[in-house]
């Protein structure tokens, strides 16, 4: 036992109509960084919940630094050693960033216990900072930071409380590669250190550069642990689904049909003359690093963001898109990079989401028709496989690859044309990950065309029939198939090469 710094041992919970663990067990080594994999709804974040104190437990036992503890809120949690990073950002835009790091635990000094020592505030934030290789001012208002910056803000404050035991999850979704090397720095020089972590991530691939061993759930039960350097990513994802994943990209060749949409000289304040057609029956990539406008040039055509020049056309006929109400009509439909935030009312039941963008559709004289909403929300829960005990479940509690599958629902339920879909598996399992690629093949097969944007260039490579690049606002290059490597999509991504399209 004293070689474990934690031991969670047959923890069990169950929400309403739902058993989230049976039996699970984690053990956890002084210094290692142990990694915790599982589907979506697998029960990790569960777990983990109730290692911060959020969640209690219904049964089975928790030993801290080999003392049996019954975590009682997530302060407890900190007092025992423990912090957790979730994917959802808990930084405060109000505040500052040294505020935000050390919120309520503010340093005092002189006889008065109200004085805040910001000297040493500020000075103490800058070296946890500099510890994760972000230069800004610690008085930088948190509203000013990009994501990113928050993430490191978000590390920075679990540093602060010189935790035992740090648990990550999905720390790496909103990284570019340099910070996520950044990072990983930061885990070996913990780890030297003797802090133990728990790491919780979707791509694997990092599981295998930074990981000790593996814990796999699956379906709220432990599958098992594993030595990550003596096993392969391939057996891992065997024991998360339960099945052999023989095409990670199930990839279906669609006759191409007649032009849908044709963007010409599209110009806003982040683009710059983008031209481009897309197909009936295709899947048209697009690629870039972070800042390119990719996500920038969805919201333009969407009509979310104004457009200060250029014309857009569908189906041969200029159309004006001033707003997304105008888009939809015009039978286009976006899945937004932040699904939470943009795509789903989390606080409405499934139905409700997916029912939302076709009032009209389900309305006659200005009547909603109750059965025929219930049947499609139904129909489309059975067809897209969603995972929720009834139509009528909050959103909110479905699992990161269920709630993509609400957003897809919304716009199927919606008969668009031309779905645009940002980051279409960030935050998804590997299996959900087919489930949404099969989910796009239906689509170009029954006549759609798809637009993905995503920052995972096996997922470009493996789903697009074309792939075009952008650079700095601008499209910089266009890939067909037999052109397809990592190489050439970073050649035009980094603004090293452009040739003009057609």
């Amino acid at each position: 036992m004293q070689s474990y710094i934690l031991v969670m041992e047959d923890i069990e919970k169950e929400f309403p109509g739902v058993k989230a663990l049976q039996k699970v067990s984690l053990k956890l080594k002084r210094g290692e960084v142990h990694a915790l994999l599982g589907e979506n709804g697998a029960g990790k974040s569960t777990l983990l919940k109730i290692l911060a104190g959020a969640y209690k437990k219904d049964s089975g036992q928790i030993i801290v630094d080999s003392q049996k503890v019954e975590i009682k809120n997530p302060r407890h949690a900190q007092e025992l050693g423990i912090a957790i990073i979730y994917q959802e950002l808990s930084v405060l835009p109000y505040l500052n960033v040294a505020e935000n790091i050390f919120l309520g635990r503010l340093p005092r000094r002189g006889p008065y216990p109200r004085w805040i020592d910001w000297k040493k505030c500020y000075e103490e934030s800058a070296e946890l900072l500099e510890r994760l290789g972000l230069k800004i001012d610690p008085r930088t208002p948190a509203s000013q930071l990009k994501v990113a910056e928050q993430q490191v803000v978000e590390i920075a404050k679990a540093l602060s409380l010189n935790a035992k035991i740090i648990a990550m999850d999905e720390p790496t979704a909103p990284l570019t590669p340099r910070e996520i090397d950044n990072l990983f720095k930061v885990i070996h020089l913990l780890k030297e250190q003797g802090v133990s972590i728990i790491y919780v991530s979707h791509r694997l691939s990092e599981v295998k550069e930074i990981c000790d061993r593996a814990t796999v759930l699956r379906d709220g039960q432990n599958v098992g642990t594993v030595n990550v350097k003596e096993t392969e990513i391939a057996d891992w994802i065997r024991m998360m689904v339960g099945r052999e994943l023989d095409q990670m990209f199930p990839k279906v060749s669609v006759p191409r049909g007649p032009e849908t949409l044709r963007v010409s000289n599209l110009t806003t304040s982040k683009l710059k003359n983008i031209s481009f057609r897309a197909y009936q029956g295709e899947i048209l990539g697009i690629a870039g690093l972070v800042g390119a406008g990719r996500t920038e040039l969805a919201r333009a055509i969407f009509g979310a963001d104004p457009v200060q020049q250029g014309q857009i056309l569908i189906n041969g006929k200029v159309a004006v898109l001033s707003n997304p109400r105008e888009a939809i009509d015009k039978g286009i439909g976006l899945v937004p990079e932040d699904r939470k935030g943009q795509g789903l009312v989390l606080s409405m039941s499934v139905k409700d989401n997916i029912t939302m963008a076709n009032m009209e559709g389900l309305s006659k004289f200005g009547k909603l028709n109750l059965s025929l909403e219930k049947d499609l929300a139904s129909k489309y829960v059975k067809d897209l496989k969603i995972a929720t005990p009834s139509i009528y479940q909050e959103t909110v509690n479905l699992s990161g690859g269920n709630q993509q599958k609400v957003v897809l629902a919304k716009w199927l339920c919606s008969k668009c044309k031309i779905l645009i879909i940002d980051e279409p598996t960030r935050g998804i399992d590997v299996g959900a990950k087919v489930e949404i690629y099969e989910l796009l093949n239906e689509l170009v097969k029954n006549g759609a065309t798809v637009i993905m944007i995503s920052s995972e260039l096996p997922e470009l490579l493996g789903m697009s029939d074309r792939i075009l690049v952008m650079h700095e606002g601008r499209i910089t290059g266009e890939l067909s198939r037999e052109q397809f490597t990592e190489e050439n999509v970073m050649l035009y991504a980094t603004g090293y090469a452009s040739h003009s399209l057609n």
